[in-house]
Parts: structure tokens; C-alpha cells; sequence
């Protein structure tokens, strides 16, 4: 795995870009969601409890960024639960069955890495559509408690096109820089494990 605190520390720069992405991102959710009335305050189908792959390199550094920023003690807090977390998931995939495991960063129903959450975090749970680099257009649904609340006068989703797009280039552009070719595709909780491997 390679060395995330050098990359945090000597090339900053490279995240610089990511919080104005993540506002648009959020500020389309909001504007999508108000259209139909919907907040995922109380939500029972806590999408914390989904098993969630991330697949860029930048969002993995600004989420051991935020990481980075707590105190030591919630730092190996997180660890630990982290390391429980998957060892829950690999015991429900290895039995055939659906992972429902909460995300070991959220405590008491709270993200303590909320401003660094990644791309799916925020805009997942809402009707959506992107068009495929092929030129078709993908729609997808909302979660269930969003289907069940939206209103079907508002026919309006959610376009990650620009968003998908704009993720493209900035991690483009962070793997030339850093030279990283190694793939990504890890959950929040593999994320947070690694890193305490890296630091012990």
C-alpha cells in the first residue's frame, strides 16, 4: 500500500480541487431532494449499513486526510472498529449473505469524517442519471425510503454526469503527478484498516 502520509504532507496541492467538487455534488443532492420533499434524517435504511467500493485514488488521500486531522485516541478507536467491521462483512459474504454492517466512522448516528465522506456517500439515495461515455444514458432509482416519499409530480434526477466527469479528470491528473497506478476498490472500513496497518 502506498505511503499516504508523504502524498498528504509533500503534495497537497493534489486535494486542493476535491472540496469544490464535493460542494457541487452537495448542493445538486440538496436541490434534487427539496424538489421532492425528501431528508434522510430517521432514516431506518441507514445507508451507512451498505457495503459501499470506492475506486479513486483522491478520495482515499482526503479521507486519510480528515482521518489525519483527529485526535490519536478516536483515531485508534476507528481502527479497531474498523477491523471488526470487515471481519463482520468477510463472515456475511463468506456465508452467502447481504452485508448490513454500520460504516465504523459513523458514531451515534453521526459521520466523524463527514466533510470527507467520498462521492458515493453523497450522493447516494436519490433518483439518478449519468451519460455513459457511449453516449446512452443510465438512470438508476432512489433508496427505498426515497421511492416510497418522492413525488412523482417532480420529474427531476439527479445528473452525475458532471460529477463522474470531474472526478475522471482530477484523478487523471493526481496519478500523473504521483506516479500510484495501483487500483483502488475498497469500502471506508478496509480504508481506515489500512491505514492502521500503515501506522503501526
Amino acid at each position: 500500500m502506498f505511503q499516504f502520509r508523504n502524498l498528504l504532507e509533500n503534495r497537497a496541492d493534489l486535494l486542493a480541487e476535491l472540496p469544490g467538487i464535493h460542494g457541487r455534488m452537495d448542493a445538486e443532492y440538496d436541490r434534487v431532494a427539496e424538489a421532492h420533499g425528501f431528508h434522510c434524517s430517521g432514516c431506518e435504511d441507514n445507508c451507512c449499513l451498505t457495503r459501499f467500493f470506492h475506486y479513486t485514488l483522491v478520495e482515499y488521500l482526503y479521507l486519510m486526510k480528515g482521518f489525519a486531522g483527529l485526535d490519536p485516541s478516536l483515531q485508534s478507536q476507528l481502527i479497531q472498529q474498523a477491523v471488526r467491521v470487515n471481519a463482520q462483512v468477510d463472515a456475511a459474504v463468506a456465508a452467502g449473505e447481504v452485508s448490513r454492517v454500520m460504516c465504523p466512522v459513523n458514531m451515534d448516528g453521526l459521520c466523524v469524517l463527514y466533510d470527507f465522506r467520498p462521492m458515493i456517500c453523497r450522493l447516494h439515495g436519490i433518483a439518478h442519471q449519468f451519460r455513459h461515455p457511449s453516449g446512452k444514458i443510465i438512470s438508476g432509482p432512489g433508496c427505498a425510503a426515497f421511492e416510497s416519499r418522492r413525488d412523482p409530480a417532480a420529474a427531476i434526477a439527479l445528473d452525475r454526469t458532471p460529477f463522474y466527469r470531474d472526478m475522471a479528470v482530477l484523478e487523471g491528473r493526481v496519478r500523473e503527478k504521483t506516479g500510484i497506478r495501483e487500483k483502488i476498490k475498497m469500502t471506508v472500513a478496509q480504508m481506515i484498516a489500512a491505514t492502521g496497518e500503515i501506522l503501526s
